[in-house]
Formats: structure tokens, C-alpha cells, sequence
């Protein structure tokens, strides 16, 4: 794992008063900050343009191009973040996993990791050697974003997920039946997934990165006892190792209404939120947090009113606590009509810089 110290990009000054770093330090905002997760994707024409001459991978190895695809939604949609545009298992080839993109499907790994003898044979990170395209562009992006670029990465259950599932699994059948028969080399995995996103994670910082989400989106098919016992150690030690990057940590999973109380301790500054629990409920779990979230992205789909009543709901929950950084509650889907995007963060900001002027 790396300890190096990461530094900001060459000539990088460290925006520490933009409203998006405030919140996430739960400072006093002049309106409440929004992003969204997936804003730079399929519910975007201009994205989708991209995608009919690159893939995925093609984009996320060409700097230029992922920078361009990383800043579309901050002039489209008038967000206050732009995160990296790159997908969570990004850094595996950098430990010897092979991982190729199917339509419909998403990543795919043709040779799983199940054994301890294919943990061993996983090779140690190094971000300057496997993804200096990515840091490239996370420089480029610093360099022309009147927002905080946030960096991230997946967190070491659900890499884990990846690997030992070989795609996208919702229930982690195989990862778990590993937790059950052989313990040892289910935390050897996790073990080096750690190393991997700490040295992942701090070279973004070190490319001029200004906070840090660590997604761990199949953990919620665990239990309190597991997730406590089994994976929050490892979670910890990724924060750990960021921890003195001063940036802020953001922690996001779903289906972790039953884990927020154990995510309190996990060293994120922020915790994410789903769309399965309110907001001010899972926050009275957070003490000395900040929260992010959490409208339910399928609202999106339907008429704007409804769009604007359930974001005032959650803005009213949100109300007199400092600390609110408006997201969904998951990913943008698709047929998101992008106008209604803009539509959402207009009335965000509006709303709240009133009841801030008040």
C-alpha cells in the first residue's frame, strides 16, 4: 500500500470555500449543494454521441476524451461536483484481472478470482503504470472544472463481488459461500483490494482530485454481524489510508439502512444515502457526519411535479442540519429526461439559497 504523501496537481490550489467542499466539512452553505451519481452517461445526447465512435474503455484511456465526457454534465445540467467519469473496475487490469465491457451486461472477468492460490497470483498497483490515462484526465479536468472534482473508487467488498463473481451480482452468492468455507482467503482478497484502492484513490487525490467516494454498492446483501465483523475492518483500513489527504471521505452503498450505525465509525466524512430510508432518520445515525441523497432516481421518470414535491420533502428533512449535499439515491437511469436534471438543481439551489437568505 502506498503511504506516499499525495499532492495536488502542478499549479493546483486547493478550493476549499466552493459550496460542495463546505457541505461535505458541514460548513454554512449559500444553497445546498447537488450532483448526481451517473451524471455523465446514457441520459445525456451528447454522451451518447461519444459512445457511438468509443467504448467505455476507449474513453476512460483517452484524457482528452474523458475529460470532455467528466465535465459534460457541470455545463449541461449546472452541477456542483464533476466526478471522474471511469467505471469501478477500472484499476483490476492493474492487478492482473482482465476485464472486458458487454452491452447490456457491464464488466465481465473471464477468470474469476475463487481460490488462494489466484489471490497470490494477483499483482501489486501501481496507478502510475495502470492508469496514468485516468490521472491524465483527472489533471485536465482540475485544469478547466469551476467545480470540485470528486474521485472514487469501489470499495473492496464489492471489487470483490466482481472478482469472485466474474460480473455484476446483486446477491454475492459466490463471494458469501467464500466468506462461510474459506474465511482465510476472503480476507486475503479483501486484504488486497485495500492496498489497491488506498494507492488507487491517492494518486486521483494527487492529480488534483478534491474529495473521495468509495462505492460499495453490493453491500447491502449483508447482515449487521457480517458486514461489522467481515468487511467494515477493511473499510476502515481504506479510510485510514486516506485519511491524511485532508480531503473528504464519502461512503455510499444501498440497501444499508440496517449498516448505517456501523458506517458512523467506518473514517468517511460523508455517508451516502439510498432512496429505502429517509433521510433525517438515517442521519440521526451519523452523528458529526454529513449526508448525501437521496431522492429515488425512478422519480425522474414521471411528471416534474412529483420530482419537485418528493426534493422539497427531502430539502424540509434536510432543513437547520448543517451538512446536505443533494443526490440521488443511486445512479441516473437512462431515459432520464436531462432538462428535468437541470430542472431538479435549479430548484435545489433556489429553494435553499432562499431559506439561507432568510
Amino acid at each position: 500500500m502506498s503511504t506516499r504523501p499525495a499532492t495536488p496537481a502542478s499549479g493546483a490550489l486547493v478550493r476549499r470555500d466552493l459550496p460542495l467542499l463546505r457541505a461535505y466539512r458541514r460548513e454554512p452553505v449559500p444553497f445546498t449543494p447537488v450532483w448526481f451519481m451517473r451524471q455523465a452517461g446514457r441520459a445525456l445526447p451528447e454522451y451518447r454521441a461519444v459512445r457511438e465512435r468509443a467504448g467505455l474503455a476507449d474513453i476512460v484511456r483517452d484524457p482528452a476524451l474523458c475529460a470532455e465526457v467528466t465535465l459534460q454534465p457541470v455545463s449541461r445540467l449546472g452541477v456542483d461536483a464533476a466526478i471522474v467519469f471511469a467505471d469501478i473496475t477500472t484499476p483490476l487490469p492493474g492487478i492482473g484481472v482482465d476485464v472486458r465491457f458487454v452491452e447490456a451486461v457491464g464488466p465481465v472477468i473471464d477468470a474469476p478470482v475463487r481460490t488462494a492460490a489466484d489471490v497470490a497470483r494477483l499483482a501489486p498497483f501501481d496507478p502510475a503504470e495502470s492508469v496514468a490515462p485516468l490521472l491524465e484526465a483527472i489533471r485536465l479536468v482540475r485544469a478547466q472544472s469551476p467545480v470540485p472534482v470528486i474521485g472514487f473508487a469501489g470499495a473492496p467488498f464489492t471489487l470483490a463481488s466482481y472478482l469472485v463473481e466474474g460480473r455484476s451480482s446483486r446477491g454475492a452468492a459466490r463471494l458469501l459461500a467464500l466468506l462461510r468455507s474459506e474465511p482465510g482467503t476472503f480476507h486475503g482478497l479483501l486484504s488486497r483490494l485495500v492496498d489497491t484502492t488506498v494507492a488507487y484513490a491517492r494518486a486521483q487525490v494527487g492529480a488534483g482530485a478534491e474529495a473521495i467516494q468509495l462505492f460499495d454498492s453490493w453491500v447491502g446483501v449483508l447482515s449487521p454481524w457480517d458486514y461489522e465483523r467481515a468487511v467494515l475492518p477493511h473499510v476502515r483500513r481504506v479510510f485510514a489510508g486516506l485519511a491524511d489527504l485532508d480531503v473528504p471521505l464519502v461512503l455510499f452503498g444501498t440497501g444499508t439502512a440496517g449498516l448505517l450505525h456501523l458506517q458512523a465509525s467506518s473514517g468517511a466524512t460523508v455517508v451516502g444515502l439510498d432512496w429505502r430510508v429517509g433521510l433525517r432518520e438515517a442521519w440521526a445515525q451519523l452523528p458529526g457526519l454529513a449526508v448525501q441523497g437521496n431522492l429515488d432516481p425512478s422519480v425522474l421518470l414521471g411528471p416534474f411535479d412529483g420530482v419537485a414535491e418528493q426534493a422539497a420533502w427531502i430539502l424540509d428533512q434536510a432543513a437547520g442540519l448543517p451538512g446536505h449535499v443533494f443526490n440521488l439515491g443511486h445512479g441516473v437511469l437512462p431515459p432520464t429526461d436531462p432538462d428535468d436534471l437541470r430542472r431538479l438543481v435549479d430548484l435545489v439551489h433556489h429553494r435553499t439559497a432562499a431559506r439561507a437568505g432568510a
